[in-house]
Formats: structure tokens, C-alpha cells, sequence
């Protein structure tokens, strides 16, 4: 049963996989795509299907079941769940995965499900919008995807450097085009990431929702989402057609809260030197939570502003701005 499974975080990562394939076969199956890359289906009910993409390192360094992401958000809710993982950084450009998506299209697989969601982060995002066309009419959900590393297209993100040796031009390659058969597509990124931003505006269909999220280089928008439970709500909103901008927005608001996230905003804030408005962000944050490194900041800025220590309450309880938490 894949309900409570875990996977020991001692073990190397050849056992870690042994491990999975062992579980994928008790529950559904497993498949070896070539040397570099690795299938797990877990089947449930059929009115569901998540399938997600994902790294090694990024399940073992984030799952605190060391299980990839999908089995976390579908056994509770008794969804099917398909997991392509990767060894190393390949963008998921592999034949073997092309044929893979092939012989599931050919079979009707995706058809057996009455929703079937894609999830994936950065690399992993790109695959996700990829292999979306292979179920038109699903849903997509994209943290900080690439839409290609082609040379011609992309040339400006030198970012990775061993991608450019890669083939961003044949079958299942222009993420943007492979979309343009999903339901809806939600992109989740970082403004003030140059290179995510630009890659963002290329998702630029009508089925395309953006939401901005500034996150800044300490940590990741998916570590935060992942902390905070909110890949599972998306999930979820999105197998019942709940899922908007809207929507996403409020899933998102207990980052206001989470102290990984106000630390990163506190840094960005920090380097724009805008001591106005890192007293109102560090006024709010102190209003909700007793952060040391927030008090030192306030008293900082106020010095900086000329201010007296004790600012009025009113002030200190002032909400923070979703437009400049966003």
C-alpha cells in the first residue's frame, strides 16, 4: 500500500530508487527510461491523474517521506499519480521519454482519467508543459518554467551552460506550443528573476495564467510551496475546476507568515535601501510575529527615518500590501 510509505533518507541514491521501483511495482508499476531517467505509476481511482516531473536530489532534499511529490498529494485523496523522474539536470530530453509519452498516447492511457493535472518546477516545469500535449484538456501547474533552451530562441539565459549541447528543437521541445492544448495553464515566478521573467512571457497563450511571486535567490518558490502545502491545495482546487488566479492568490497568503519567505522579502527590501518601507515591512511582520532579526531591521530603518523608537500601534498593525508582497 502506498498510504504511509516512506523511503529512508540513509539510503545511496541507486538503493533510494531500488526502493521506489520495489513500491511502483507493489502499487502499480515502474519503468527504467534508458540510465538517466525512471517511470512510477501508482494506480488508484481513475478520476484523477497527476503527473508530475522531478529530480533525485529534489525529492530526497525536500520530501520528508522520500517519496516524490505526487504520492504525497494523492494518497489521501485516493488519485492515480505518474512520476518521471530525472538523475541529473537533461531537461527530460531523452528519446526514451518521447517514446514513453508515444506508447501512453497510443494506448489511450490518458483517456481512462476524468482530470489529468501536470506539475513541475524550473527544468522540471519545462517538461511539464512539454509533455502536456500528450492529454489535451488537462491542467498545468508551472513553478519558474524554462519554455526552451534553444539557442535561438533562448540565448539569453546562459544559466546552464551543459544544456546548450541539447536538443531543443525536435518532438515534445517548444514548452508554449505544447500548451496551447491544455485546459489552463498556471505559471507561479519570480519578477524580479530576469531570466524567469523572460521565460515567462513567453507562455503568452489565452489558457496562460501568471501570477508573480517575488521570492528573490534565497531559497526557491517551490521549497515554499512545498512547506506550505500548497502544490496539494492547487492540486486539489484544479481536479474541481476551482482553480483561478484568484484562487491561487488566497492559497498563497499564508506566505505572509511563513518566515523563510518574509526573510527573503526582508533581504529584497534591504538592498533597494527603501528604509520606509522596511519599517512597514518589519512593523507588520513584528505585528504577527516576534522576529529578532526584524526588530533589529525596524530599529535600523526608524533610526535611518529620524523616527522615535515607539511607533503608534496603528501604524505597527498595518497590513502588508499583496501588491508588494507579489
Amino acid at each position: 500500500m502506498v498510504a504511509g510509505a516512506t523511503i529512508s533518507a540513509d539510503l545511496s541514491d541507486a538503493e533510494w530508487l531500488d526502493a521506489l521501483r520495489k513500491l511502483g511495482e507493489e502499487s502499480g508499476s515502474f519503468s527504467d527510461l534508458g540510465t538517466a531517467h525512471s517511470a512510477v505509476f501508482v494506480e488508484q481511482s481513475h478520476d484523477v491523474l497527476l503527473v508530475s516531473f522531478e529530480t533525485i536530489f529534489g525529492i530526497r532534499s525536500a520530501s520528508e517521506t522520500g517519496l516524490p511529490v505526487a504520492f504525497d498529494v494523492c494518497a489521501s485523496r485516493n488519485w492515480s499519480h505518474l512520476s518521471l523522474i530525472a538523475q541529473n539536470q537533461s531537461w527530460f530530453r531523452d528519446i526514451r521519454i518521447f517514446s514513453f509519452f508515444d506508447h501512453l498516447i497510443d494506448q489511450g492511457y490518458f483517456d481512462q482519467f476524468d482530470r489529468v493535472l501536470f506539475y513541475g518546477a524550473g527544468m522540471c516545469g519545462y517538461a511539464a508543459a512539454s509533455f502536456s500535449v500528450a492529454a489535451p484538456g488537462s491542467t498545468a501547474f508551472l513553478i519558474a518554467p524554462q519554455a526552451t533552451l534553444d539557442r535561438d530562441r533562448a540565448g539569453w539565459d546562459d544559466r546552464f551552460p551543459t544544456a546548450r549541447r541539447m536538443n531543443f528543437s525536435s518532438r515534445y521541445a517548444y514548452a508554449p506550443d505544447m500548451l496551447e492544448a491544455a485546459e489552463a495553464a498556471y505559471i507561479v515566478y519570480d519578477p524580479d528573476e530576469i531570466e524567469d521573467a523572460m521565460h515567462a512571457s513567453l507562455f503568452a497563450g489565452s489558457n496562460v495564467h501568471s501570477f508573480r511571486y517575488r521570492r528573490g535567490s534565497a531559497g526557491t518558490i517551490e521549497t515554499d510551496m512545498k512547506a506550505m502545502s500548497v502544490i496539494s491545495q492547487v492540486c486539489l482546487a484544479a481536479s474541481t475546476d476551482a482553480l483561478s488566479t484568484s484562487a491561487l492568490a488566497r492559497l498563497l497568503r499564508p506566505r505572509k507568515r511563513h518566515v523563510p519567505y518574509l526573510r527573503a522579502l526582508l533581504s529584497r527590501v534591504l538592498a533597494e535601501d527603501r528604509p520606509a518601507l522596511t519599517a512597514k515591512l518589519c512593523r507588520a511582520v513584528l505585528a504577527q510575529q516576534p522576529l529578532p532579526r526584524f526588530r533589529k531591521q525596524l530599529e535600523i530603518a526608524e533610526a535611518q527615518l529620524g523616527l522615535r523608537s515607539g511607533a503608534s500601534d496603528s501604524v505597527a498593525r498595518e497590513p502588508m500590501d499583496d501588491r508588494q508582497l507579489s
